[in-house]
C-alpha cells in the first residue's frame, strides 16, 4: 500500500514539473530574455547624461535635485554615478562612461594637459582641510616631520599637502605622502589612528574635528577655490546633450537656492541617507552657500597648472 502510494506522489510530482516546465520559459529563452533586458539598460544608460558623484558635500545640489525629481522631464535622462574615490571619478570621465562630474581643477587641468577636453559648467564650494591625528601630537605643519600624510594623487589635495609642506620650508622626502582615494576610507583611517594626518573635505573634515583631531590647515586661507563640475566636450557635442544639460543647469540652479534659502541641515534624512550621518555630525556642520553660473577663475587655473608643471 505504501509503495502504491509512494508511486503515485512521484507520478504527480512528474506531471507538475512537465505542466511548470511547459508554461514557463526554457533556461535559453531565460537567458535571452537577460540578454535583451541588458541591452535595453545599456542602451537607456548610454543615452542618459550620467554626472559623476562622490559622498562629499560639493555634490548635495545633485543629489537633492535627484530626490527632488528636479531632473525629471520628457527631454533629458540625467543619472546620478555614485563613485567613492575623485580618481575613479576622473577615470570615468576620460574613458567616456560618464559625460559629467563634480570633481577638482587639479583634476580637470591633468586631462586639458593630455589632450582631453573640458568644458567648465560651474565652480563649487568645496574647501579642503589639512588635519592631524590628534594622538600623533602634531599641533603644526613643522611638526609633519617623518608623518604619514594621507591623500591622492593628481588632485587639489595633493597640491595642498604640497603647499602645506613648502610653507614650513619641510623636506619633502620626510613627509611621507599615503595615496587613499577613498574618501570615507581616509576619514576611518584617521579614526582608527592609523594615519598622522590627512586632507579632507565635507562632510568628513565635520566628523574628524569632532573626534577632536586638530586642524592644521583650511584651503580657504589660501584664498584657493578648486573645486568644479565639468563636461566632457567629447560627450556633449551634439544637440541631445546640450538639450540634457540645459535641463542639469535648471535642476541644479533649483537645488542650490533651495539649499541656500532653507539650509543644509533642513535635509537631514537626505543627509543621513547618502552621507551615512549620524545626528552629532549632522548638526555640527557648518553652514554653506552653494553657488552656480560661476566659472573657474584665471589665478586657480594658474595655481592648478604651475603646480602640475612641477
Amino acid at each position: 500500500m505504501k509503495m502504491k502510494k509512494k508511486s503515485i506522489f512521484i507520478s504527480l510530482l512528474i506531471i507538475g514539473v512537465t505542466i511548470l516546465s511547459a508554461c514557463g520559459p526554457s533556461y535559453e529563452e531565460a537567458q535571452r530574455m537577460s540578454k535583451a533586458e541588458r541591452l535595453k539598460r545599456w542602451r537607456e544608460d548610454s543615452l542618459a547624461l550620467k554626472i559623476g558623484v562622490t559622498p562629499t558635500l560639493d555634490c548635495l545640489p545633485l543629489y537633492l535635485a535627484e530626490a527632488e525629481g528636479l531632473f525629471d522631464t520628457a527631454q533629458a535622462d540625467i543619472r546620478l554615478k555614485r563613485f567613492q574615490a575623485q580618481i575613479d571619478v576622473a577615470e570615468a570621465l576620460r574613458k567616456g562612461r560618464i559625460e559629467g562630474c563634480v570633481t577638482d581643477l587639479v583634476r580637470t587641468r591633468r586631462l586639458a594637459k593630455q589632450g582631453f577636453g573640458i568644458h567648465y559648467f560651474a565652480t563649487t564650494n568645496a574647501y579642503w582641510q589639512l588635519v592631524s591625528n590628534r594622538l600623533s601630537r602634531v599641533k603644526n605643519i613643522k611638526q609633519l616631520n617623518d608623518k604619514m600624510l594621507a591623500m591622492t594623487r593628481y588632485s587639489a589635495p595633493a597640491l595642498l599637502a604640497d603647499y602645506a609642506i613648502d610653507s614650513v620650508k619641510l623636506n619633502r622626502d620626510n613627509v611621507f605622502l599615503i595615496q587613499i582615494n577613498d574618501v570615507d576610507l581616509r576619514l576611518r583611517m584617521l579614526l582608527n589612528n592609523e594615519m598622522d594626518a590627512m586632507l579632507l573635505t565635507e562632510p568628513q573634515a565635520t566628523a574628524a574635528r569632532l573626534y577632536k583631531h586638530k586642524v592644521l590647515m583650511d584651503s580657504r586661507e589660501k584664498g584657493l577655490q578648486l573645486g568644479v563640475i565639468a563636461f566632457s566636450m567629447q560627450g556633449t557635442k551634439d544637440q541631445r546633450r546640450k538639450k540634457q544639460i540645459e535641463v542639469f543647469a535648471k535642476g541644479y540652479k533649483a537645488a542650490c537656492d533651495s539649499l541656500n534659502k532653507n539650509g543644509i541641515k533642513h535635509y537631514a534624512q537626505l543627509l543621513k541617507t547618502i552621507y551615512k550621518l549620524d545626528n552629532k555630525t549632522l548638526n555640527a556642520l557648518p553652514d554653506m552657500t552653494f553657488g552656480y553660473g560661476n566659472t573657474p577663475r584665471q589665478k586657480d587655473v594658474n595655481a592648478a597648472d604651475k603646480w602640475l608643471n612641477k
